[in-house]
């Protein structure tokens, strides 16, 4: 017996098993203390949140082509990055849809008017005609007079637009020019003199949060588009939570099958391949946290479908050291030959897999990705685990002097 192998194995042991106390429970977003928790998010499906469908419409100065619906969905992205939403989904559905949806949103209609809705800025004169838009827009600020503490949002327009706006005002001094924000007029002021620098206040804001909330969505990127909310939609999260222990528990009774099954039949090395799983288990969820990966139904379900593929190489492996054995070789002889003759065949049926995955996550979007990201890492990881990993393992246990064929299923 080589006492060197027993402690690198007792140390292991004990090193994963206070890392799996510590760490394990990646799908239960009530216990915040656990450490391979932290970076994982919930999905829409199982935190809950808001859904819209977005529809974009022709403007007298902007008309819905791939240029603008690309613009639209961009904007409405940074809008969402500015506002704190982790992980949108925003997508575009057709010609002139955009799909958003924002997990962990308690306020459906603050995501539709604050954050979503396109801000449209439109400066009109008194015979209707528009003469610029957000489009010409360079920056917008909010601010308060320490005098009067009137709140107002001051614009400044980019060089296309200050061109504009200054040979507008020179041509409608002493008449009205109306500034509208999504068809609303905000102010109609009367223009004195030309304004040649490029700038106007907006005033009329019952609070800063508000004028903030505007110049917030004027800055991020106001489009000559108008949209309608054609479809809204919440997901509560008793939904998200009943689908999340649902899965749960079938993950629970199926890995514990797994194991049974795996001990029963394979035996010592059985046991082994178990607690490489959970080796896997481990390191999957280290990677999602380290990714800051969000978690759906359908990762979840690639995550459990990983796990199996991870015991399927096992199970290949295992059957080649059965086979090894039986042709009467010596047992680190039989994991050796074992290990080079399966591994082909887990090389091949892995990378089959990782094809597949490259194009869910290259033409998938949301969920897919989710789905594809998921399974990834998960088989990744479980090559490592079952061709290093479980191998590492066997060789230290059959030098302890553990040498009894009959417990590595012969």
């Amino acid at each position: 017996m080589k006492w060197g192998s027993v402690t690198r194995l007792v140390a292991v042991v004990i090193a994963v098993a206070v890392i799996a106390v510590l760490s394990i429970q990646p799908i239960f977003p009530n216990v915040k203390w656990l450490p391979l928790t932290k970076g994982v998010s919930l999905g829409l499906d199982l935190r809950g949140g808001v859904h819209v469908t977005l529809e974009a419409k022709d403007t007298a100065v902007g008309k819905v082509n791939n240029d603008t619906m690309s613009q639209l969905k961009e904007t409405i992205e940074r809008r969402v990055n500015a506002f704190g939403v982790s992980e949108p989904l925003i997508q575009q559905e057709g010609k002139n849809r955009i799909i958003v949806e924002l997990a962990g949103i308690q306020d459906p209609e603050k995501a539709v008017n604050e954050i979503i809705k396109t801000a449209f800025l439109e400066f009109k004169t008194e015979d209707g005609k528009t003469i610029i838009t957000g489009a010409d827009l360079k920056n917008a600020t909010e601010s308060k007079d320490p005098m009067s503490g009137q709140v107002e949002v001051t614009l400044e327009f980019n060089e296309a637009g200050t061109k504009k706006f200054a040979e507008a005002t020179a041509a409608n001094v002493n008449k009205r020019i109306a500034i509208m924000l999504d068809g609303q007029v905000l102010q109609n002021p009367t223009v004195n003199e030309p304004i040649p620098n490029g700038k106007a206040r907006i005033t009329g804001y019952s609070s800063l949060e508000e004028a903030h909330t505007i110049a917030l969505l004027l800055k991020s990127g106001a489009l000559p588009l108008q949209t309608e909310v054609i479809e809204k939609r919440t997901v509560g999260p008793s939904l998200g939570a009943d689908s999340l222990n649902k899965s749960v528990k079938a993950g629970i009774i199926g890995v514990i099958a797994i194991f049974a099954f795996m001990l029963l039949y394979y035996r010592l090395p059985g046991l082994i391949a178990n607690f490489a799983l959970l080796v896997y288990t481990i390191i999957v969820l280290a990677i999602f946290s380290g990714l800051h990966v969000v978690l759906t139904l359908p990762g979840i379900a690639a995550f459990l479908l990983s796990m199996g593929m991870a015991v399927d190489a096992n199970v290949i492996i295992f059957e080649r050291l059965k086979e090894e054995l039986k042709e009467g070789k010596t047992l680190r002889s039989a994991i050796n030959s074992g290990f080079n003759r399966a591994f082909v065949a887990v090389l091949d049926s892995n990378v089959t897999t990782l094809i597949a995955v490259a194009v869910l996550f290259y033409f998938g979007s949301g969920p897919i990705k989710s789905f594809a990201v998921a399974l990834g890492v998960g088989i990744v990881t479980s090559m490592f685990t079952a061709i290093t990993f479980t191998r590492w393992m066997l060789h230290n246990t059959a030098d302890t002097g553990i040498k009894n064929t009959k417990l590595y299923g012969a």
